[in-house]
């Protein structure tokens, strides 16, 4: 198996819980914890982001079933809401349940006023999804576990905490990913030495090839 399969597939079995679904629940054990030590949000904003995102949920679910399609996704305790209602009075106080859930420090209110998607379109949505983070790992230029991408309506938004060369790459790559319509750039710049600083010292390669110590 090559390097660039192995990776797309380690992505997949991380990501597929949190594509398009209302709850965020990541992935447990092993794959959780990985995931942890690579995201530059600390353990408590990571851990916040996740209770925001399942008590927007509930609360929303509480007030809104029908006709409705929602879905939330919270990064450093701002809230990106996607998905359909059925009036501007409906998607006015969705945005007013969410800020009133404790941490949250913003809201980018996407919902669109028409008709529940289709279980096609949201197939779809979730397709583009995988396809432009497997197409961030090809490209070499950023890691993609610093960048979320949700997908509603074949735009993409995109999520994190980055560099500047690493925003640009991004936008780039979801932009010239084959059937997404427009990118929304929510990425979070910061500098070079802070991300430097948040991703901790690289790994030492010489440890990598010979994690015993022993020589051979």
């Amino acid at each position: 198996m090559n390097k660039t399969l192995a990776t797309r597939l380690l992505l997949g079995a991380l990501l597929v819980p949190t594509l398009q679904g209302c709850l965020p629940m990541l992935a447990a054990g092993a794959g959780g914890a990985a995931m942890a030590t690579v995201d530059r949000r600390s353990l408590s904003t990571q851990t916040n982001d996740e209770t925001i995102e399942w008590k927007t949920s509930a609360r929303v679910s509480e007030k809104f079933s029908d006709n409705t399609h929602v879905n939330f996704a919270s990064f450093n305790r701002k809230v990106l809401i996607v998905g359909e209602v059925p009036s501007a009075d409906a998607k006015v106080e969705i945005e007013r349940i969410v800020n009133g859930v404790p941490q949250v420090q913003g809201v980018y209110n996407e919902l669109a006023i028409g008709p529940v998607s289709s279980f096609s379109a949201r197939s779809n949505d979730s397709y583009l999804t995988t396809l432009v983070k497997g197409r961030l790992v090809d490209s070499g230029k950023v890691n993609a576990m610093h960048v979320k991408v949700v997908t509603d309506a074949s735009v993409v938004y995109l999520l994190g905490l980055v560099t500047q060369r690493e925003a640009q790459t991004a936008i780039q790559v979801a932009r010239t990913t084959n059937g997404v319509h427009k990118v929304v750039n929510l990425l979070e710049v910061i500098p070079d030495a802070q991300a430097r600083e948040l991703d901790g010292p690289a790994p030492d390669a010489s440890r990598q090839a010979n994690p015993t110590g022993t020589s051979g």
